[in-house]
Order: structure tokens, then sequence, then C-alpha cells
């Protein structure tokens, strides 16, 4: 094993290689089914995330949907 390093979001970090990036998601405390991952400008499915071996400086966007949304229109409305 040997450290590598990768951007994520923009932010430099230093990961043990080798390493998936089904791992590399898991290792950050993410919900598979709640994020989606672009590696080097391009979309990796997530049926490919187990087979996808990061490598020394990939660029990586995560994007985490979260829940939630905007007050209900009555809501808003009683408040003003």
């Amino acid at each position: 094993m040997y450290e590598m390093n990768v951007s994520i979001n923009g932010n430099k970090r230093s990961v043990e290689s080798p390493l998936t990036l089904a791992a590399l998601v898991d290792s950050l405390g993410m919900k598979p089914d709640r994020v989606a991952v672009e590696r080097n400008r391009e979309i990796v499915p997530r049926d490919q995330w187990l087979a996808t071996q990061l490598a020394d400086g990939d660029q990586l966007e995560i994007v985490h949907f979260v829940g939630g949304g905007a007050p209900s229109l009555q809501q808003t409305c009683l408040r003003g």
C-alpha cells in the first residue's frame, strides 16, 4: 500500500491505495443511495463503483442529496 493524492470537491486529500470509489464513499460516511460521483469530469454509475479503482491525481466531485425542502405556502402565509 502507498498513499496517493486525490481532489474531493476541490480539496486535496491523501488516501491509501489501492482504493475503490465504493470504499472511498463508505470511508466518508456517506450513504451510497444518496450520492452522485463525478471522476475526472465523468459521472460514474453507482453499479461501477466497486470496480472503479482510484488513481493518484483523480479529481472527484461528490454530491450528497439531503432531504427537506421549503416550508409550505400555508406556513409561510401564517408567519407573514
